[in-house]
């Protein structure tokens, strides 16, 4: 059965190939911490239709090159889908939320380092 994978499109710059990064997350055996993994893979892309930064999904296929053992199964999401603005919210009036003064520290004045100046030599 051939090995299916989903990641993004980093490069889209070869003709006919892209490479995915695929993102893992693995626990350490010992610590228990979790970290995460990214490997490349590069996939025959015949039609140019993938783009950077899409999600697609990819299956193993016989090799097609020296590093290219993939190919492009489906596009899930196109690059940017969901931050699109639209007619209908760009009507909308934003209400902006009133600005409150911010109180700077006090900055030690000449007069404040005298009265140091003067305690101190008052001890003596």
């Amino acid at each position: 059965m051939a090995r299916s994978m989903t990641g993004k499109v980093t490069s889209d710059k070869l003709d006919k190939t892209i490479v995915i990064t695929v993102t893992q997350r693995k626990t350490h055996p010992l610590y228990k911490k979790q970290y995460t993994v990214n490997t490349k893979f590069m996939a025959h892309d015949d039609k140019n239709e993938a783009k950077l930064g899409d999600l697609v999904s990819i299956i193993e296929t016989r090799p097609l090159s020296a590093r290219k053992h993939f190919r492009l199964d489906k596009i899930l999401q196109k690059a940017g889908a969901g931050f699109e603005e639209t007619d209908a919210t760009a009507d909308i009036p934003v209400e902006e939320e009133p600005e409150v003064p911010v109180s700077k520290p006090v900055a030690k004045t000449k007069a404040v380092k005298a009265e140091k100046v003067d305690k101190n030599e008052e001890k003596k």
